[in-house]
């Protein structure tokens, strides 16, 4: 078991280091983590670059953790009691990949996006945060406050769906670690939101030769 979460975490990591949002900033001849918030998120992207490269670039960054997780659970252990744990083990890798990509000099997005590839990868059922989260960004206007209510949602809801399964307080203790991860990297958004001083979704950043790094905006 140990060799299989070493694996998983290895190629969970080297599957979150493909940095969607740097590579789209790229084909536009630019580095995305120069402008706005700095990151090389899926909220970055849309506000640098546009709403269908921001999509593009979440759609990627979900697929970089859905594609191995699904193999891992599916194909490679399938139907092991374990399967499950070893799919949200390589979504967390693939999380910390993507915001600490080596080939970046560690400097990536926040997991958002990420985070909700692994989460459906462990439970289909939860596709329930998606009009939740767009529900809270559309009230609020804060992608931070969406984002910050589902990582902290994840390991309760994940409490009470899989009461009682194999390997079940290992999977919680995964989910917090999640949930550790999201409220770390949104650390600087927290506090912004409690001075009143964080930028609302639909904010533009106005692309110029002179890149400037606002650091603002809750990422994917």
């Amino acid at each position: 078991m140990a060799v299989k979460i070493i694996i998983c975490i290895i190629v969970g990591y080297f599957c979150g280091t493909i940095s969607t949002g740097y590579l789209m900033g790229r084909l536009h001849h630019i580095d995305i983590r120069n402008y706005g918030s700095g990151n090389a998120g899926a909220t970055n992207a849309v506000r640098t670059l546009g709403k269908k490269a921001g999509f593009l670039v979440m759609v990627g960054d979900i697929l970089k953790v859905v594609i191995p997780a699904v193999l891992v659970r599916y194909v490679i252990f399938r139907g092991e009691s374990y399967g499950p744990m070893l799919c949200e083990i390589i979504g967390l890798a693939a999380v910390l990949g993507h915001n600490y990509p080596f080939w970046l000099k560690f400097k990536g997005g926040k997991g958002i996006a990420s985070t909700a590839g692994a989460m459906v990868s462990t439970d289909v059922r939860f596709f329930l945060f998606v009009p939740v989260f767009i529900l809270i960004v559309a009230i609020t206007k804060y992608v931070s406050v969406g984002s910050l209510f589902v990582v902290v949602l994840y390991p309760v809801f994940l409490a009470i769906t899989w009461y009682g399964e194999p390997y079940y307080l290992p999977m919680i203790l995964i989910a917090c670690l999640f949930t550790v991860s999201g409220v770390f990297t949104h650390r600087a958004n927290i506090k912004r939101l409690l001075n009143g001083t964080e930028r609302k979704f639909g904010q533009k950043v106005v692309v110029t030769e002179e890149p400037k790094n606002e650091k603002q905006e809750g990422e994917a």
